[in-house]
Order: C-alpha cells, then structure tokens, then sequence
C-alpha cells in the first residue's frame, strides 16, 4: 500500500512517515524539501502516482483568518484534483476538535479545508484530535522577555505518537466520513500547563493568563476544544510526557 503523507516534515507528519514504514507500508513524503508545493500544486501529479491513499497532516504557521483559508482552500484543492487523477482511494485530514464550534481565524481554516474534502470526489475520512502536548511550549515561545501572556484554554491534550499511530490506523480502514474525537486522557488549563513546563525548564518568567477577545475566547476558556463525544483516548499524560522533554 502506497500512502502519500502531506505535511510529512511537522511534527506529527514525521511520526506518520515513521509509523508507516514500521508497519511496512509505502510511504511518501509531500513537502517542499521533497520537490512538493501544495499551494501552487507543483510536484504533486508526480508524487501521488501509483497512491492508493493520501494523509494530510499540512499546517500553516498563519493564524489570521484570511492566510489560514487561503492556505487550506488552496492545499486541498490541488491535493483533491491531484488525488482524483492518480486514483487515490482514501483521503484522510487530520482536524481539530471544536473547530466547528469556535468561530477563529485558524479554525475557520479547517473548517474550509473539511467542507471541501466532504463534497469531492474522493473517499474521505476527517479526523479530528485535541491539542498536542507540545501546545503550550508553542504558544510560550510566542512571546519573549520575563512575562509570558497564556490564553485561558481548557484542552484535552494528547501526545503526537498517538495521534500518529491512530492516523495509520485509520488510513488502513475503509473511509469512514467523520470520524469519533481522538483526545488525550485528561483535560486541562493551558494556563496550568505553560507553568508547568516552564518549572521543568527551570525558568522564571511569569505566566499571565488572559482570554482571547471576542466570543471565540470566551468559548475557548469555557471548554469548547474539548471533546463531546466518545471516541478514542491516548494513554500518556502531559506530566509522563513533559518528564521526558528538555531531559
């Protein structure tokens, strides 16, 4: 089985590429260090021939609403054309909880990027996962200097290997449509959680929380990226993970 990884560099897609080949599956990375742009769509005829399926994992570093659709509009649509030309069997996005329920920019983003796999012409299954563990280190070094400004977010975070691992399990199925929410075992505060990883650094900046303006940070700081569903749960917690980092 031949599977084409868009986004195959980040940080989960590397875990993807990974596992896939662990599970002795033929992997193909889609990035622009492999000759791959999805915005313009160079390359990408290229490297889905002989695809049976693709795994979109590509991300953009645009939070505003204007770049992240743009970004995800024209990623999938070259990535959907393409796919249909190779005769790709299954297309599966990785996604976001909540992401339809909290009207933001990066989220309007995934929204767009869902909807538009839902009316193509290739089988599809969206997945959707909470926040990786990694997700307060991020928005921590955002900002520079002693005080580190924290959104007030309730997540339920989860570690990247496993939503990696679910992908690849996911991708050896039959299309499933929407999928169950994927999450981490716990829920928790953003805000806890940038304290904690800056105790574990050593470091002494001060975390200031605040909530995002506007009803999508209310609705973030009120539990909205959180699941409300049944679905899977990841075992490993942000405290087993973040004792393994910056060792």
């Amino acid at each position: 089985m031949r599977i084409a990884v868009a986004g195959g560099t980040g940080l989960v897609g590397q875990l993807v590429v990974e596992q896939l080949v662990a599970a002795g599956l033929d992997a193909v990375t889609l990035a622009r260090s492999t000759g791959v742009d999805l915005v313009t769509g160079a390359g990408l005829d290229a490297a889905l021939a002989g695809a049976d399926a693709v795994i979109d994992v590509s991300n953009t570093q645009t939070l505003n609403r204007r770049g992240a659709v743009a970004f995800f509009e024209t990623g999938t649509r070259h990535l959907l054309a393409a796919g249909a030309r190779a005769g790709v069997r299954h297309h599966l996005v990785l996604s976001i909880v909540g992401s339809d329920r909290v009207n933001w920019g990066y989220y309007e983003g995934k929204q767009t990027q869902e909807r538009l796999l839902q009316s193509g012409a290739v089988p599809w299954t969206i997945l959707r996962c909470t926040q990786f563990h990694e997700f307060a280190h991020q928005l921590l070094a955002r900002s520079a200097g002693p005080i580190a400004v924290v959104p007030r977010m309730r997540i339920q975070p989860i570690a990247a290997r496993e939503v990696a691992a679910a992908l690849v399990e996911q991708i050896q199925a039959p299309e499933g449509g929407l999928v169950p929410d994927l999450a981490g075992p716990h829920e928790e505060e953003v805000v806890d959680l940038a304290r904690q990883v800056l105790k574990h650094r050593g470091s002494h900046r001060r975390v200031v929380p605040v909530t995002l303006p506007g009803g999508a940070g209310r609705k973030m700081a009120d539990g909205a990226l959180l699941p409300t569903s049944g679905g899977t749960r990841g075992t490993q917690t942000f405290a087993q993970w973040l004792s393994v980092q910056w060792s």
